[in-house]
């Protein structure tokens, strides 16, 4: 692996700065998020007006091959924006793909349905996936690197916790009550016509919100240290990511399989509660909102952790248990008889869901040098993400039915930690490129 130099130390940033810098990154993040969460959220209705067929797993299927197409743009996203990011800024890169972002989301709103226009309808729609995808991808070359760059190096951890699981909760809790505010108002079949249209609608709010944020943050201090140690001598080349191929591989593992992890419990919540619990959206809504509290508690405190006892043991203990209490919840959430049992086990399974999750950021961040660090993480990043967002898929073929669900939920849980666990083991205990 190749040698880097040490970057700059983040102490350009007074207190303030500092914390603005880690809550506009976790925003930045959310207000991604939140246009996936949308989709998770309206997936059943969804798959009746772009999806229909006469197989409802089918349908739901097609629905997350949707969800799927976005990811698997995002890596191009995370090259294309990296680069920028790593050349002009992570603050440019950020205001550009939350546009982005949120128009693509908006546009979906406005799109005809298969009962309308057929076929065109599902193509249009992938189509609109792809393009979110890009700029989906973009996002994390910005949120990814600033905040974390912007702290002091023993709460890095605590930063990657607050941004990534922080994020991803304030993201869904913030999806889950305009779930539960457009199902209110659009209730049983006024939702299959208007409700989910007002849902990605939200999506352009969202993105205006994060505009306004995002022009009172302060950029990364050791990107500009570096612009300015580079001034002199402008020719100097940049390291290139073909010289960290093996830890690029390290990092899409990592994140493939703790993406996954995440995806099969706070991103297949919503559906698993649907489909096997026959919880009513009004229901739904308040659960995934306390799930969403659990998830922003949890990340914090994986991230801390990770400051405290070391990356590579704290991923270790969080593969673990994932490996053997992700299962267990599924299998009492199927059993559960009382919406209480039920709201419990959907907020466990989120919480510890995130857990795999939160330290990911600062495990990718710490493997890159300043120069590279934007495009190494969102690459690295949307790589493995396209590779865990592809499990709610397979799930629903390999269920076949609502009955099957557990099974195959059981078995890609299994998978997806094993791998987890392997990778965390390969993380070097004491190379970090951010020291």
């Amino acid at each position: 692996m190749p040698a880097a130099p040490h970057d700059a130390s983040p102490g350009l940033l007074d207190q303030r700065q500092v914390t603005l810098a880690v809550a506009f990154s976790a925003l930045g993040w959310s207000f991604d998020l939140f246009d996936l969460f949308v989709l998770l959220y309206v997936a059943p209705a969804l798959a009746h007006v772009f999806f229909a067929s006469g197989r409802p797993m089918l349908s739901l299927a097609g629905v997350y091959a949707a969800f799927t197409a976005t990811l698997l743009m995002r890596p191009a996203g995370g090259w294309v924006f990296g680069r920028y990011s790593d050349r002009r800024g992570r603050r440019r890169a950020m205001r550009v793909a939350a546009l982005g972002v949120g128009v693509a989301t908006a546009l979906m709103g406005a799109l005809p349905t298969v009962q309308s226009v057929g076929l065109l309808a599902p193509v249009l729609f992938v189509s609109l996936r792809l393009v979110q995808g890009v700029f989906m991808g973009g996002m994390v070359a910005s949120t990814h690197t600033l905040g974390t760059e912007s702290i002091a190096a023993r709460r890095r951890g605590l930063a990657s916790g607050i941004i990534s699981g922080g994020g991803s909760g304030v993201g869904k809790l913030v999806a889950s009550l305009v779930f539960l505010l457009v199902s209110a108002l659009f209730p049983g079949r006024l939702y299959l016509e208007w409700g989910w249209r007002v849902m990605f609608f939200s999506g352009l709010l969202s993105s205006m919100l994060g505009l306004l944020v995002f022009s009172r943050v302060q950029e990364s201090p050791l990107w500009e240290a570096l612009q300015r140690s580079a001034a002199p001598a402008p020719a100097a080349p940049r390291p290139g990511l073909g010289g960290f191929a093996p830890t690029m591989l390290l990092c899409v593992v990592l994140t493939g399989a703790g993406g996954g992890l995440s995806y099969l419990t706070s991103g297949y919540l919503p559906t698993f509660l649907k489909l096997v619990n026959h919880v009513p959206p009004r229901s739904l809504g308040l659960m995934l909102s306390v799930s969403a509290l659990g998830v922003i508690g949890a990340s914090v405190l994986a991230g801390h952790l990770s400051d405290v006892l070391g990356r590579r043991p704290a991923m270790l203990l969080y593969g673990a248990a994932s490996l053997l209490l992700l299962p267990l919840l599924y299998l009492g959430l199927e059993h559960a008889v009382s919406p209480l049992w039920v709201g419990g086990c959907a907020v466990l399974l989120s919480a510890l869901g995130t857990f795999a999750y939160a330290p990911l950021m600062i495990v990718l961040n710490e493997r890159f040098p300043t120069a590279i660090r934007a495009s190494g993480t969102a690459v690295s990043w949307n790589i493995g993400f396209a590779l865990g967002g592809s499990m709610p898929v397979l799930v629903s073929l390999l269920a076949h039915d609502p009955g099957g669900l557990v099974g195959a939920l059981g078995l890609c849980i299994a998978v997806l930690a094993g791998a987890y666990l392997l990778a965390a083991w390969c993380v070097p205990a004491r190379r970090n490129r951010m020291a």
